[in-house]
């Protein structure tokens, strides 16, 4: 087995978790490829494998029976996937797919709830970030209903930053409306204001940020709670420094 998961993590509740309880994940885990928009669940689907991400990010969507979608959360090397095996349920009412391409460290469900059951310091760190990916959830939702788009959209890729290592972040239009839940005209309108404020540079798919300390500003009170959330339960900050 590689050394990415042998003890070597960059994810970061696998690095949180004492050695004993990362022994017992390294013999149980192997490293896998995951390209972008390949499909890790489908809506009440069991799932075979959790996922603990080392890079990429994997975007959680729900979809009306009319076929609307939305993104609720996105997950980095911050978590994993699917939380419904921490809670012991079947399976989510929600898809996961790849956002941005990356890599996992990959556990075959039972396995997982194996080690949940036997070692208490797991199940605690896991359940903890159960609740930080909810409250996630939640001020996606509270953002969704109250900010205007180019402050939704400054948040979004402020997430997205978070969760990649340097300034480029590679999105399509296709994805951000996905993503924002609103149409490509309207991605497009906010992509334009935050580049006339110089916060960020858009060609081609790829969005890179220019103005870090900017953009959060922009963004307002639509990003930041949920990040200090996620701190206070982890014991990690997730947010980059501003610059």
């Amino acid at each position: 087995m590689d050394d990415i998961c042998q003890g070597r993590f960059r994810n970061t509740l696998l690095r949180r978790l004492p050695v004993p309880s990362q022994q017992r994940f390294a013999v149980r885990l192997e490293r896998v490829g995951l390209p972008r928009s390949h499909k890790l669940s489908s809506p009440h689907q069991p799932m075979e494998h959790a996922y603990f991400f080392e890079s990429g990010i994997a975007s959680v969507v729900i979809r009306s029976p009319e076929g609307q979608h939305s993104e609720i959360g996105i997950i980095g090397r911050d978590g994993m996937c699917p939380v419904s095996a921490i809670l012991d349920a079947d399976a989510d009412p929600f898809s996961i797919h790849m956002q941005m391409p990356g890599e996992a460290c990959r556990i075959s469900v039972a396995d997982l709830k194996a080690i949940l059951a036997e070692d208490r310091e797991v199940h605690k760190l896991l359940s903890r970030y159960t609740q930080a990916l909810a409250v996630q959830q939640a001020y996606t939702a509270l953002s969704n209903a109250v900010h205007h788009i180019d402050e939704r959209l400054a948040r979004w890729i402020l997430m997205c930053h978070d969760r990649v290592d340097g300034s480029n972040i590679s999105l399509t239009h296709e994805f951000m409306s996905i993503m924002l839940a609103v149409r490509r005209p309207s991605v497009t309108t906010a992509l334009h204001v935050l580049e006339g404020k110089k916060l960020i540079y858009s060609e081609r798919g790829v969005v890179s940020v220019r103005n870090r300390a900017g953009l959060e500003a922009f963004a307002r009170d639509a990003y930041g709670e949920c990040e200090r959330e996620y701190e206070r339960l982890i014991g990690a900050v997730v947010s980059r420094p501003a610059s």
